[in-house]
């Protein structure tokens, strides 16, 4: 039986809840992308460095479906992707579940947790 997208979401949202010990929403989930890929560890962020933070998680999950291109990283070790393609235009329930596509495939792929 294959699972549908909305399960795996499901199943997404409560591993990362339990491991992280508070529930999670999609944007929450982005900004530890973010982190993640940051490479730097939690601190407390600024709000531009939290909306930041949420682009690279952004840039980092479309890489896999080719939008963007890891150009590499800044002086202060912060990292870049070059857009290789524009995004069709999406509505916002579209937007959502590309990302949410993403993300499962991130989470399943790069943090070696099945889904």
């Amino acid at each position: 039986m294959e699972i549908t997208l909305e399960q795996q979401w499901q199943l997404v949202c409560k591993k990362i809840s339990v491991q992280f010990d508070q529930e999670l929403d999609l944007q929450g989930i982005l900004f530890l992308i973010g982190v993640q890929e940051l490479g730097k560890g939690y601190k407390n962020f600024s709000k531009d460095e939290k909306v930041e933070l949420m682009h690279v998680a952004i840039c980092k999950l479309l890489e896999s479906f080719s939008y963007y291109e890891f150009a590499g990283r800044d002086e202060q070790g912060w990292p870049h992707w070059n857009l290789n393609e524009k995004l069709p235009p999406l509505k916002p329930m579209q937007q959502e579940i590309l990302v949410k596509e993403a993300i499962i495939e991130y989470f399943s792929k790069e943090n070696k947790f099945e889904i």
